[in-house]
Parts: C-alpha cells; structure tokens; sequence
C-alpha cells in the first residue's frame, strides 16, 4: 500500500470537516456520532480519531474554517478607508449579509454555531466566541454612530451605544430568520431598505446611491 503524503492526509481531514458539516446541519452537534459523520465522509472512526480528539475537537476545527458574520463585520468596519461612517456603516451591513446569503460554508456553520449545538461544558467556548464578536462589532458600530452625528451636527434620539445595540439587533434577526425560514426572502435587499430605515429614523441623512 502506497504511504499517504502531506498532500493526502490534508485531504483527508478536510473531507471530514465537510463531511461534519453536512451531519451537524442535518442532525445537530449533540446526536451527531463519530460513526455518522465517517459514514457520510466515506471513511472510518479510526481516520477520525488519526485527525482529531473526539467530536468536540473535529467541531472546533469546523469553527476555525470559517468567519463569522459578525467577525467579518467587525473586520470590515476596522478596515474600512470610507470617510462617510453612514455609508461605511451601510457597506458593512450589505457585504455581511450578501457573504451570508451566498457563501455556503458560511451559512452552513454559522445557521450550526446558532441553531444546531447546545452551549455547555466543552462548547461553551462557542458561545464564548459569539459573545467576543458581538461586543467587538457592537463598539465598532456605537463609534461610527457617534462619529456620525457629529459630521451631520446632529443629535441622536438614544445613546450611541444604544442605537448600534439596535441596529445589530436588526441585523442579527434578518440572518436568524433568514436561515430559520431556508431563504425564503431577499436578504441582502430586505437588510438594505431596513438599514436605511432605521438610519433614518434616527435623524441620520443616507446618502443616494
């Protein structure tokens, strides 16, 4: 028998991480077996157990993949050169959600990560993550609030801080329902109109685009 390569073995490991993201999504983190997700990747427990710990581990690995919507979110927005917080604020919100209602994978783990494991013992660093890129993207959000109605010389009906608790309020219901209902509305366009709505029903001028 020829001796597997690097090249191999990375394949391997791969196919199971595809292969537990397909049996997580379909059966859920805790009913989801280590025989089940060889089974769907056409291999044995044994080649689980040569790549992984246990089941918790090969989920970790399945986490650290992909980029949630709110780090992506959060990365953005550090990233940015736009000189408009509005627009930038926009921007974000647009490009998270299209990278959420096209990227498979991403959908996939993140509809897992909030629908299909429980938060407990050695997960609930899961939940840990989730917390970390909230409150990342929440500041981030509450700074571009605050910059903005400076530009505009305005006053904001809340608290900056409140207003971006709202708006990821917002942002987050839309992936939840999205995902909760298989897609059945425009994401992207339905996050666009209410985005500039509740922009504006904070005082704040959308630019025309």
């Amino acid at each position: 028998m020829a001796r597997k390569t690097k090249e191999d073995a990375i394949a391997t490991r791969n196919s199971l991480i595809d292969a537990a993201e397909n049996v997580f999504l379909d059966k859920g983190v805790s009913r989801a077996s280590l025989s089940d997700i060889a089974h769907a990747a056409g291999a044995t427990r044994g080649a689980i157990y040569w790549h992984f710990k246990d089941k918790v581990d090969l989920f970790g690995a399945m986490m650290e993949r992909v980029t949630l919507p709110l780090e992506q979110g959060y990365s953005e927005i550090e990233c940015s050169t736009c000189p408009d917080p509005v627009q930038r604020l926009r921007a974000v919100m647009a490009l998270v959600l299209r990278t959420v209602a096209s990227d498979e994978r991403t959908r996939r783990v993140f509809e897992i990560a909030i629908y299909k494991v429980e938060y407990v013992a050695e997960l609930s660093g899961v939940r840990d993550r989730h917390v970390a890129a909230s409150e990342a993207f929440t500041r981030q959000l509450a700074r571009d609030f605050q910059i903005a109605a400076q530009m505009q010389g305005m006053v904001l009906p809340m608290t900056a801080m409140e207003a971006a608790i709202g708006l990821h309020a917002l942002f987050d219901g839309l992936m939840r329902n999205w995902m909760l209902n298989d897609g059945a509305f425009d994401l992207v366009g339905v996050g666009r109109v209410s985005t500039d709505a509740y922009l504006s029903g904070l005082g704040l001028a959308v630019p025309v685009v």
